[in-house]
């Protein structure tokens, strides 16, 4: 699988890992605080997962989910899994903003307005990873 992009070292900053997902922080400005859990086996669709690693990667996905949301209090997070372009299993975990450039439609339409590029600070970056950090830990420790 050295073609899929996901079976690679990630480029991106890794806000947690173990041997079965990472979480990635995204380099999208118009995004803030965009993640992806990426599993770490080149799996193609959810129910190629044993039930409990199914289970797994929904607790990881829904801790990052909560953790954005505590962090940077967005209007909307939308989660979405495709894997068309890579077949490769991962979940997006976007926080939205009405104020985004897409807002209300998905991000990966066409612009409705104009917005403020947003960059996470340093202190806002290792906020949110300590809180992904504990969020994971506590959904997969109970």
């Amino acid at each position: 699988m050295s073609e899929c992009a996901l079976c690679q070292p990630s480029p991106q900053h890794i806000l947690w890992q173990d041997d079965f997902c990472r979480v990635v922080l995204l380099s999208e400005p118009d995004y803030p605080a965009y993640c992806r859990v990426e599993l770490v086996a080149h799996i193609k669709e959810m129910t190629d997962l044993a039930p409990a690693d199914r289970a797994r990667t929904m607790q990881v996905v829904f801790a990052v989910e909560s953790a954005i949301r505590e962090v940077i209090q967005p209007d909307k997070i939308n989660l979405a899994s495709l894997g068309n372009k890579t077949p490769h299993m991962h979940w997006h975990i976007t926080p939205r903003f009405s104020s985004d450039k897409h807002f209300p439609n998905s991000h990966w339409g066409a612009p409705v307005r104009v917005s403020e590029v947003q960059v996470l600070n340093d202190a806002i970056k290792q906020q949110l990873q300590n809180t992904v950090i504990a969020r994971i830990t506590c959904a997969l420790n109970s």
